[in-house]
């Protein structure tokens, strides 16, 4: 089996979810006490997390290149960064591997074509929701995204860095988060983006009337697909 390579712990909440879902699905296909091959590098996102407020996008472009290089020349066959918001900083990473990289707003892309969504809601970190980087990613894939307004987009990041990042479940935040989904539907989307993989931790496909896309899990399954084509 090729060695996936998980660049993490942005939050590692995520992460974890990350591990979990990647040896579940390895025993789910293989069964007996088969698990997978992984590397996880997993970041102190205190110093991530500082990188993204004092907006030194270059230098969290060159951890990550870093990071992920270190990944690839101990063995990793293919490379994760298991974080949606720090796409923003993945393109020399991408640029620098000679591995495949699985970018996440791909991975959820080809995702809503699956399930025949044209117009997709997009549900992250503040950034992610605001900033383009996400969004135009999505649109070269002939998406239309929509985003929240700009007081539900506040209330998302909290929920996102002050709760979930934190391990902190509030039924709530689920209620919230449950509403701003259903303004998005409300709007015409036909699908919406968890493209934060701390999101999936509170909603679920009970949660929306629409599918919700699983940016983790999706991650991981996009993995696990590219390894056993290798």
């Amino acid at each position: 089996m090729t060695t996936i390579g998980i660049l993490g712990g942005m939050s590692w909440e995520s992460t974890a979810l990350y591990y979990r879902l990647a040896n579940e699905l390895v025993r789910e296909r293989r069964g007996g006490l088969a698990s997978a091959d992984l590397l996880v590098r997993s970041l102190d996102f205190e110093t991530v997390r500082t990188l993204q407020l004092e907006d030194r996008w270059d230098d969290a472009a060159a951890l990550l290149r870093r990071e992920g290089l270190a990944l690839q020349g101990a063995g990793a066959g293919v490379v994760l960064l298991a974080t949606n918001y720090m796409h923003k900083a993945a393109v020399p990473l991408e640029e620098a591997l000679d591995v495949p990289f699985l970018h996440l707003a791909d991975v959820v892309a080809a995702a809503a074509h699956g399930v025949g969504a044209g117009v997709v809601g997009l549900l992250g970190a503040g950034g992610t929701m605001r900033e383009d980087f996400y969004a135009d990613r999505l649109a070269r894939s002939d998406l239309r995204v929509l985003v929240p307004d700009a007081p539900q987009v506040e209330r998302v990041d909290r929920a996102v860095f002050d709760e979930l990042c934190r391990g902190v479940l509030s039924r709530t935040t689920r209620a919230d988060l449950r509403s701003v989904v259903a303004g998005l539907v409300a709007r015409g989307a036909r699908a919406v983006a968890l493209a934060c993989t701390e999101l999936e931790l509170l909603l679920g496909p009970e949660d929306a009337d629409v599918p919700l896309l699983p940016s983790a899990r999706l991650h991981v399954e996009a993995a696990l697909g590219a390894v056993g084509r290798g």
